[in-house]
């Protein structure tokens, strides 16, 4: 056989049923692993492609896959094409999967080329590339947000005079609110434009006003088989650039009682089929103020920042278990119990440098320990993280509840409580 053709079933072969997967950098960041391992305890053949050497993954890891392939680059698309070539000489790939945003473009590439069902290149380039994405889902009828895409400081001059401030630039296919500036006036915009220097072609948006929060699913053929619906304190923009502020992000457990989020179930299934999203998790930015509910943005992936983490602890089931088994036998394997609301509060070092300790601590520990989840509380002479590496960029704790707003109000004393002494 050719190297890299498809290996073609021989005639009047009936096929075993075992889904065969293709996963792209199984080993970092860390909980990469439960993909893998999710995939593997539902019955998959997983063959692993990392840059990693195979001798530093651990025995648990290579027991959950039947091969790995090292390659320098998976967002190289030559060497991610040779490698699922490589798995093809060897049994038939069903899926090829990755979940980590910079690698979503490479993958889909590489799905196509080599004959693979799954998220196409056009619908992951309409998830990553911003002003494309929502000229789609506004010629869909989806609120959002006035956008366009400029690669000249005329065309984002032109921009800002007919839809006026606040606008905010960002990176075409950043992820959240990596490297999105507010702009306010003629003169914060010039300055913006001299930050992003030679970035060619930018997204420039209207700033929407209103609270924040996103919509995460699971979808198998287009059609919305888990949800869960998460709200931002402060929003993002403003999380990420202000020191003093401990934010937080909430899962609600209202998401099946409380009428708004039929709302928000409707514009997200409205984005899924704009967009032709089939069978994939999805992590879909919201923002409700004056002119309504409005859809930011949506990535064709899970969720970053531990929210399947939260959604787990809140609903009683596995997440990563649940999508695996939504992949290779498609439909969940058990139903969300909605029993607690769960969140999370980012506690920020007191200054740069390294941590010197914390206050506080023992205090939450003894209010909340029975809704404690988890925590993390860097070693004292732990260099301490910048603001906007994000919320558990640093000292963290994560919580539930029965009761939402309890939730929150737990979660704000928390903020308010520990310090973390660093300098």
């Amino acid at each position: 056989m050719v190297r890299g053709e498809r290996r073609k079933r021989p005639p009047g072969r009936t096929r075993v049923v075992r889904v065969n997967f293709v996963f792209v950098e199984p080993a970092f960041p860390a909980n990469q692993r439960r993909f893998v391992r999710a995939l593997a305890e539902v019955g998959a053949t997983v063959i692993g492609v990392g840059e990693s050497p195979q001798e530093h993954l651990d025995d648990e890891l290579r027991s959950w896959m039947r091969g790995y392939y090292r390659v320098a680059n998976v967002t190289d698309e030559t060497q991610l094409d040779a490698a699922v070539a490589w798995a093809q000489e060897r049994l038939w790939v069903d899926r090829l999967e990755s979940t980590i945003e910079s690698h979503q473009l490479t993958a889909a590439a590489v799905r196509e080329r080599r004959g693979i069902p799954g998220t196409s290149v056009r619908t992951t380039w309409l998830c990553r590339d911003k002003p494309s994405m929502k000229q789609a889902l506004r010629e869909a009828g989806v609120p959002t947000a006035a956008s366009t895409a400029a690669s000249t400081p005329d065309e984002v001059r032109a921009f800002a005079a007919a839809t006026g401030y606040p606008l905010v630039l960002k990176p075409r296919a950043g992820a959240g609110a990596q490297g999105t500036v507010r702009v306010g006036s003629d003169a914060e915009l010039e300055a913006a434009m001299v930050a992003f220097g030679d970035a060619g072609s930018i997204a420039v948006e209207e700033f929407v006003e209103g609270h924040e929060g996103f919509y995460d699913t699971i979808a198998h053929d287009g059609h919305v088989v888990h949800d869960w619906a998460t709200h931002y304190y402060p929003n993002v923009l403003e999380a990420m650039r202000e020191r003093w502020i401990s934010p937080q992000f909430l899962t609600t457990n209202r998401i099946d009682t409380a009428p708004f989020y039929g709302e928000v179930r409707e514009l997200g299934a409205k984005v899924i089929a704009a967009l032709g999203i089939t069978t994939s998790a999805t992590h879909m930015e919201w923002f409700l103020g004056e002119k309504g509910l409005r859809f930011s943005e949506i990535g064709c992936r899970p969720p970053g920042v531990g929210a399947w983490d939260l959604y787990s602890a809140a609903n009683d089931v596995d997440v990563y278990r649940e999508w695996a088994h939504v992949l290779v036998h498609g439909a969940p394997d058990r139903a969300l119990s909605r029993r607690c609301a769960a969140g999370i509060v980012a506690l920020r070092p007191e200054a740069d440098g390294v941590v010197h300790g914390y206050s506080g601590v023992d205090e939450v520990r003894a209010r909340y320990g029975e809704w404690l989840l988890d925590e993390h509380l860097p070693h004292p002479g732990t260099p301490t993280q910048p603001v906007e590496a994000g919320y558990m960029a640093n000292a963290w704790m994560r919580l539930r509840h029965p009761d939402y707003d309890a939730l929150r109000g737990m979660l704000d004393d928390v903020g308010r409580t520990v310090r973390v002494h660093a300098g």
